[in-house]
């Protein structure tokens, strides 16, 4: 997977509102002994030289994160997270781009390689996104960033949202149920696509990754 490293950017949407969590942001959240987005991080650089967070609030991320990095703000501030994919996309130093969401604790490279490989993008497809129970992932996609254009255009339509995304772009959708079944043999924990809003969902992502929460 690291032949993947120079056309590959990592991008985190860190910028969104966390109403389910009090206030907090999800990417700072404690994941056992790091902040989830180090956690990310981590596992973005297995097939990415280039990792960026995107985010309105740079300040508590400089603290944490080393200079290989990169922090980037929206163009489009209060947009929804499609102004975070516009910036990925319009920044990214590689042709193509990995994009989740701050919330996803098990984020897979090798999901993502896959997504890379199919060889879909070019003058058919702008996009290919994992396809889990018969929808399409859009937040663990991989983007070419010559979409950005698309991406703008819906944004200054006043349109942010991902079923925005989805409308805006040619998308190609990879079946990837295959993938979770293989996952839950090896026994890694969570789907890459989970995701979490509030306090529960928050508190279950760990007790998938590291057990009972309960002594």
């Amino acid at each position: 997977m690291n032949g993947l490293a120079g056309t590959v950017t990592g991008a985190i949407l860190a910028g969104g509102p966390n109403t389910g969590m009090d206030g907090r942001s999800k990417a700072l959240l404690p994941f056992g002994n790091e902040p989830l987005v180090q956690r990310q991080i981590q596992a973005m650089q297995e097939i990415c030289r280039e990792v960026v967070v995107v985010t309105n609030d740079p300040k508590p991320f400089f603290r944490i994160l080393d200079h290989s990095v990169r922090i980037i703000t929206d163009s489009y501030s209060g947009s929804g997270p499609m102004s975070g994919v516009h910036a990925a996309l319009r920044l990214a130093r590689n042709p193509f781009v990995w994009i989740v969401g701050s919330d996803m604790p098990f984020i897979s490279a090798e999901a993502a390689a896959r997504l890379v490989m199919a060889g879909r993008f070019g003058n058919h497809f702008d996009a290919v996104l994992p396809v889990l129970g018969g929808k399409p992932v859009p937040l663990h996609g991989v983007y070419d960033t010559r979409c950005a254009d698309k991406v703008q255009s819906t944004l200054e339509e006043g349109r942010g949202e991902l079923t925005d995304l989805m409308g805006a772009i040619r998308w190609y959708g990879l079946p990837a149920d295959s993938w979770e079944r293989a996952s839950e043999r090896e026994g890694l924990a969570g789907s890459f696509a989970y995701s979490f809003d509030d306090q529960i969902e928050y508190e279950r992502a760990l007790e998938l990754a590291f057990g009972s929460l309960k002594e």
